[in-house]
């Protein structure tokens, strides 16, 4: 990209930059809905229990672990956009045979956990790309307004994604409720094949995959600071995924709420996230990155603690968890959107693609363990005693981050590392 003006609307005023930015937000808002619907419909239109409701969310998270690395590598020897334009469209396909096969009778757990698979394979390619694509779309210095951007149009569709699906699967059948997600990816998929600016060949040499693979995991097992992002996102995937999977099945049968109250709860998350990339913007740069990050973590973690003591379905109730998910969504998207900065801002352009999919193959490539995690501690100890176990190990990750060099990042961004030969 030629301009250099760092101000904002600079980008604003890029074509491309909008189309890119409307396109994965409707794919953002795409997953979140999905996100609620597909669990919904095992729990709902097949009786999933929890362990079955785990292994469901398992295997829409397991392409992360295993592709990911895979996928960084290919990225980076393809133009983001046409990898983009793909995966919004294998998903549109995945997500509308669902109520296809609903209406013929003949929907079960086996294709629910296909396409359940599929969503989430094409969901690695898609955000591997996407944050591969900025780096070639923005210069350095409008990283951090480009990041707060794509990041805040992710948390405004958290804020209607979750809602839209609780309010369908409440309106419809759970499995035709799925179509609100297939046209979002639609329309993502519509916006991003409009970008039209030539993205440059990527400069990367024609070696094995696997050689590219182990230079991205040499860049981040070298990198102090790469090194420490991709070991507490471990943490805190793990954990979530396991909360998660016990806090989906505690709200409707604990807590007895009805699906339009569960996505108005969870949507509760967006408004926070939006607030908490809002700030990121300039928060990092007036108290230190370190000192935000490890603030912000602690904070967010917290309050989930407040959960598991909630009881019955009463308006109060529903407000407590509207509040703690807001706060939780603050504080999450401000330790998200400073961590993706800090690692485009050391990170070579060449291997972007790798490094995103290494963070991302280590961070939550633990997540499908979790998932299944939760959905054990569920049977075992009950679903009350098994959220406050998953909220109390939430609290490892803010922990390491304090012990690690990210703690100690000031004011400025570090400067890029030194990368493989690309």
């Amino acid at each position: 990209m030629k301009a250099s003006d760092p101000s904002p609307p600079s980008l604003w005023r890029d074509r491309d930059f909008r189309r890119l930015w409307i396109g994965q937000t409707a794919s953002q808002l795409g997953a979140q809905a999905a996100h609620v619907i597909l669990p919904l419909v095992a729990v709902v239109a097949l009786s999933a229990d929890a362990q079955q409701l785990g292994a469901l969310r398992a295997v829409q998270q397991a392409p992360i672990l295993l592709l990911s690395l895979f996928v960084g590598a290919w990225v980076d020897r393809r133009r983001a956009r046409n990898v983009m334009v793909v995966a919004d469209f294998g998903r549109t396909v995945a997500l509308a045979i669902v109520p296809v096969v609903y209406l013929a009778g003949l929907l079960g757990t086996p294709l629910l956990l296909v396409v359940a698979f599929l969503i989430g394979a094409l969901t690695v390619y898609f955000d591997v790309a996407y944050q591969t694509s900025l780096v070639r779309l923005v210069d350095r210095g409008q990283l951090a307004q480009g990041t707060s951007v794509l990041e805040g149009s992710r948390s405004a569709a958290q804020i209607a994604g979750p809602a839209l699906g609780g309010a369908m699967v409440s309106l419809l059948t759970a499995p035709i409720a799925i179509v609100g997600s297939a046209f979002f990816f639609a329309v993502s998929f519509l916006a991003i094949r409009r970008i039209r600016r030539p993205e440059p060949k990527p400069a990367v040499r024609r070696e094995r995959v696997w050689r590219q693979i182990l230079d991205g995991l040499r860049l981040v097992a070298g990198n102090p600071s790469l090194r420490a992002v991709g070991i507490a996102s471990a943490i805190f995937q793990f954990s979530f995924a396991a909360l998660m999977t016990v806090y989906l099945l505690f709200l409707p049968r604990t807590l007895h709420l009805p699906g339009a109250a569960i996505g108005l709860v969870l949507a509760a998350m967006g408004p926070g996230a939006l607030v908490g990339s809002l700030l990121a913007a300039w928060l990092p740069r007036r108290y230190g990155y370190g000192v935000v990050l490890v603030s912000a973590a602690v904070l967010a973690d917290g309050v989930m603690l407040c959960v598991p003591a909630l009881r019955g379905s009463s308006t109060a109730t529903i407000a407590v968890l509207m509040a703690v998910n807001f706060l939780f969504g603050v504080f999450s998207q401000l330790v998200d959107v400073t961590v993706v900065t800090v690692r485009q801002a050391i990170t070579p352009v060449a291997v972007q693609g790798r490094v995103v999919a290494t963070l991302n193959f280590v961070g939550m490539g633990l997540t499908p363990l979790g998932s299944l995690f939760g959905g054990f501690l569920a049977d075992a100890l009950g679903l009350r005693t098994s959220l406050l176990v998953t909220a109390v190990t939430l609290a490892l990750s803010p922990l390491f981050m304090a012990l690690s060099p990210l703690a100690r990042l000031g004011r400025d961004l570090p400067g890029t590392v030194d990368g493989p030969d690309c």
